[in-house]
């Protein structure tokens, strides 16, 4: 049972109708732990109060202070620690929380020591410091030692097994691992005792004070009708030797074959929906059609942009008895019956492109039936047969592997699994899968929840490469557009989604899509001026032109408030180096602390302001720059 240390001081509680009832004085609080929150009594008290070190929140009596709400930590030693604001009566709601890591649990103090002494003992063996263990596992140094001190427990088992893995663990200390995370997260019910030493008139208080305490959290966090929930936490923080962000990442899939290119700042093109599938290129057997690759190649060269041919689209000639695909063209959604075809048309693909095209990808998407109908064994032999080829004429050239999508479903992702078991990826530079939120209306940051299912589902195949998001889902275009706000917001958002994956091998980001306006998100209509979505996504890649990614993060693991997202950064310029931090919330608005020296608030619209040192900015869905000299 999970249970904070008695009270050396308290407070008076408060139902909902502020009736006033004494605490039990040195009495156990009990509380559930369910999905990593819990409340517990709920008093009016003042600083002072000993727990358990952890975490809790700060509700200010709301007729006193409406909408203001603060957080406070607990020392190892047991004191709260409130912040200035804090003062006079508060309401402590507690949050199963270890050092501020969201989703770690000050659990059962038998199996925590036991969880971290094993931690502890594996990186002494590998002879590994904390520092560079950490890196080897893409968490902080500081976030490593808590858990081999037991002052936090990692929020899932895949970071545990990372950690172990590193050290050489063996299958019986993994199993042993499992057994004692498992004892630590798993939910609790509260003691039968404890509930029987409670006087039943005052257990009906102390469960009206529960049910208070949650609904005025829910008062402060209350959404806008229509406005969508926030994004779930799924990587808490990473830090890394700063690296430079190539400018590729900042991509888009073309939806036009008339060469011409954004007239904004993008990184690298990819070439799919844009008629240039097999079928378009080859409509009769060893007859040729150029005329549109040729034409966008061509642009994309002259623009100085990496082009990204998809393979893909079969022939009616060449696979005769094979499902369309959902195409005007006659595509066939299956290999030619005669793989003989594929080579060929793969040969004279990179005969005449060797050198403008940079990178291949091998099929549009291998695991829906609408765009692949045939065996993953096949796909497999298709993927080896054109990497050997392409490489023996362009080695420089980079081979994706199949796109894989739906990955939302479960049988979308064994579909990828098999592909991996089969060795698919040993075959190409990169894997490409589809990133997107269940709707457009998700903030941009859920695509992290499937980024994580996608790295677990490699490492369960026991892969791990560099990873391409290539596209949306089928049904884009049956999503409703978002408001010119929203959609400049979401636009900057998902090239941060892609700087915040890089700890999963995240290394580019196409948008899907440009030229086109049937989609809830337009950057830029063909024959159209860019829209406000667009340039605040060239702002954004200005922003970081000679910048170093250092750190994301997200949350209390971060010391902001839980909606708050940011990534770090060393920006170099002629004075030299300074620090810089990219801001923004999932939902709503936050006051986040600045911190000391000079501040620099950079807008989206090319706005800046000055903030004050060690004050608060407030920040919004639409990112900030705030850059520290």
């Amino acid at each position: 049972m999970l249970t904070p240390s008695r009270l050396d001081r308290w407070g008076t509680t408060h139902s909902a109708s502020r009736s006033a009832a004494g605490c039990p004085p040195r009495a156990d609080f009990p509380f559930r732990h369910t999905a990593g929150t819990a409340a517990g009594c709920s008093c009016w008290a003042r600083p002072g109060l000993r727990r358990e070190p952890g975490f809790f929140f700060v509700w200010h009596n709301p007729a006193w202070h409406p909408n203001v709400h603060d957080r406070a930590s607990v020392g190892v030693n047991g004191v709260v620690r409130l912040n200035s604001r804090s003062s006079g009566a508060v309401c402590l709601t507690w949050r199963v929380s270890g050092s501020g890591t969201r989703g770690a649990v000050v659990g059962n103090l038998r199996t925590a020591p036991e969880l971290s002494r094993t931690l502890y003992e594996l990186k002494v063996r590998s002879r590994l410091s904390y520092a560079g263990l950490a890196r080897k596992v893409f968490i902080s140094t500081s976030a490593l030692h808590r858990y081999c001190t037991g002052a936090a427990v990692p929020s899932d088992y895949d970071l545990v097994m990372r950690i172990a893995k590193e050290c050489g663990a063996s299958d019986v200390e993994l199993t042993e691992l499992l057994g004692l995370w498992t004892a630590l997260t798993a939910p609790e019910e509260l003691d039968e005792d404890l509930t029987e030493r409670i006087p039943r008139g005052r257990r009906r208080r102390w469960w009206s004070l529960v049910l208070a305490a949650v609904c005025l959290a829910a008062l402060f966090v209350a959404l806008r009708p229509g406005t969508p929930q926030s994004a779930k936490q799924t990587v808490s923080s990473w830090e890394t030797a700063p690296q430079s962000l190539p400018r590729e990442l900042f991509g888009v899939t073309m939806n036009s074959s008339t060469g011409k290119m954004p007239s904004f700042r993008v990184g690298s093109v990819r070439l799919w929906d844009s008629q240039t599938r097999w079928a378009n290129l080859e409509p009769r057997q060893a007859q040729f059609d150029w005329t549109i690759l040729d034409r966008l190649v061509a642009g994309a060269n002259q623009a100085g942009l990496p082009v990204l041919f998809v393979i893909g689209g079969t022939p009616q000639w060449a696979a005769p008895d094979a499902p369309r695909m959902a195409y005007d063209d006659g595509s066939r959604a299956a290999l030619p019956d005669d793989l003989a075809h594929w080579d060929a048309f793969v040969n004279a693909l990179a005969r005449r492109y060797r050198g403008r095209i940079e990178a291949y990808e091998l099929w549009v998407m291998g695991n829906d039936s609408r765009y692949y109908n045939g065996g993953v064994e096949r796909l497999v032999d298709a993927s080896s047969r054109a990497s050997r080829i392409i490489k023996g004429i362009d080695p420089k050239a980079r081979i994706v592997c199949p796109g894989m999508g739906q990955l939302w479903k479960d049988e979308a992702l064994q579909g990828m699994r098999r592909f991996a078991e089969l060795h698919g990826y040993d075959h190409c530079d990169a894997a490409s899968v589809k990133l997107h939120q269940r709707s457009a209306a998700e903030p941009p940051e859920t695509m992290l929840d499937l980024l994580e299912r996608i790295d677990r589902t490699f490492h369960q195949a026991n892969v791990h490469p560099s990873v391409w998001s290539t596209g949306t889902t089928y049904e884009i275009l049956l999503e409703n557009p978002l408001d010119a706000e929203r959609a400049r917001a979401y636009a900057v958002r998902y090239f941060l989604v892609g700087l915040y994956g890089r700890r999963l091998n995240l290394r580019r980001m196409y948008f899907y899509n440009w030229g086109g306006s049937r989609i809830p998100l337009v950057l830029q209509p063909e024959g159209g001026a860019p829209t406000a979505a667009a340039l605040a996504v060239e702002q954004l890649q200005n922003w970081l032109d000679h910048a170093e990614l250092s750190a994301c993060g997200h949350g209390l693991a971060v010391n902001r408030p839980e909606n708050v997202w940011q990534c770090q950064f060393s920006m170099i310029d002629a004075s030299g180096r300074h620090d810089a931090t990219l801001i923004w919330t999932d939902k709503g608005t936050a006051d986040v602390v600045t911190g000391p020296g000079q501040i620099t608030v950079h807008q989206l619209d090319g706005a800046t302001t000055q903030a004050d040192p060690g004050g608060t900015t407030r920040v919004s869905e639409l990112p900030v720059l705030l850059e520290h000299r």
